[in-house]
């Protein structure tokens, strides 16, 4: 049996996230925003940026800059989706490394179906969890409360 210091009724009433992922894996983010809207008693605020609202930056520094003003910083919890696409994307790497310079949480989440984490998310998550809605939502309320 755990114990939680931190009431129910104590908890945030919503929660700030920031979900990384890539664009070319965009269903597996689709899945995770539907997965955290149906869970019960569980309200969020999504700063990530889908493909649909492309952050409009001329330069690479520019792009990084408005993602960690905007994005990363109003974000209570960072989430990567942790397929092993990510080891290929710089972004996911940027957004990681801009998640530590502003000392937010990282939550891992290990795809649907695998049991294998790409190295980069193990190194730098705070917590890892598997893709079930109890424990996304549990391991954001431990980051952030």
């Amino acid at each position: 049996m755990s114990f939680n210091s931190r009431s129910s009724s104590n908890r945030r009433s919503e929660y700030r996230l920031f979900i990384s992922h890539s664009w070319e894996y965009s269903d597996e983010y689709n899945r995770m925003v539907e997965l955290l809207r149906d869970y019960p008693n569980f309200s969020f605020r999504n700063y990530s940026v889908p493909k649909v609202d492309e952050i409009d930056a001329d330069t690479e520094e520019k792009l990084e800059q408005a993602l960690r003003e905007d994005q990363i910083k109003p974000a209570t919890v960072v989430i990567i989706l942790g397929g092993m696409y990510v080891a290929h994307s710089k972004w996911i790497k940027k957004e990681t490394i801009l998640a530590k310079i502003e000392s937010k949480p990282i939550l891992g989440v290990t795809p649907r179906g695998n049991e294998q984490m790409p190295n980069f998310v193990e190194d730098h998550a705070d917590q890892i969890v598997g893709w079930q809605g109890k424990s996304v939502v549990e391991g954001i309320r431990d980051l952030a409360d």
